[in-house]
């Protein structure tokens, strides 16, 4: 018994019950992300909260067990490193769930939420319980809160508009027309020309444009976008993305 107790060099309940509510608190974060079909969801969640509280008991173990060196002793023992090095390391899980689709950008949610979740963990395995606990009701609120905030205001909204023109023979002065009838059909239906891009194909006479427009209301976007594809000629291809 002498030799199991040795291997127990620290308080089980206390250990076994951060990693239970790191477990928690991190799930709980996690069931908001599942249910919202994120990548990275509850067991990512779970796992990443659970993992960063081990870490951290480990890198306090280290220091108790090692605490007796003194001062002056060549061994430096610091707890905070572990915790230094988790913080730089989630970024990178973070950034695997951020996918480009097109013209937006997705995940930034949930790689946040994993940077944070990542913190729990830390505070939960140096035994900052309550700031965790706190931190995690304020993480749901933001993630489910928010987003029904977010539906009542009127944001500014980006599409790329590509259209394949054919049949221009005179290259400039056909991209000066076509602009002038782009911009004046956007304006009218309140849609904003950001910028745009044009390729051309010598061999068959196509230009390719790629419009990047603002807008606010998706039905003004849908009504330029028909009015468009009326008004400019010789459209093989029209697409929005």
């Amino acid at each position: 018994m002498s030799g199991f107790s040795d291997i127990l060099m620290f308080d089980v309940g206390a250990v076994f019950g951060k990693l239970f509510i790191a477990a928690i608190l991190g799930g709980i974060i996690g069931w908001e992300r599942e249910r919202r079909g994120r990548p990275a969801g509850l067991r990512t969640h779970l796992l990443v909260c659970i993992g960063v509280t081990l870490m951290m008991l480990v890198s306090e173990h280290i220091f108790v067990n090692y605490q007796s060196y003194k001062h002056d002793s060549i061994l430096r023992i610091d707890p905070a490193r572990v915790a230094a090095q988790v913080v730089t390391g989630i970024g990178f899980l973070g950034a695997g769930t951020i996918m480009r689709s097109r013209a937006s950008i997705r995940g930034l949610t949930t790689a946040a939420s994993l940077w944070l979740v990542a913190g729990i963990g830390l505070a939960v395995g140096s035994g900052f319980i309550l700031p965790a606990t706190f931190a995690t009701v304020m993480a749901i609120a933001t993630l489910v809160i928010i987003p029904f905030i977010g539906r009542r205001m009127e944001r500014d909204k980006y599409r790329t508009i590509k259209m394949l023109i054919a049949g221009q023979e005179h290259f400039l002065d056909d991209i000066t027309c076509i602009l002038d009838d782009i911009t004046g059909i956007l304006e009218k239906n309140s849609v904003k020309l950001q910028n745009y891009k044009f390729e051309k194909d010598i061999q068959k006479n196509e230009i390719m444009y790629d419009i990047n427009v603002k807008y606010k209301d998706e039905k003004m976007l849908l009504l330029a976008s028909d009015d468009m594809a009326r008004t400019v000629k010789d459209i093989k291809r029209f697409s929005l993305e």
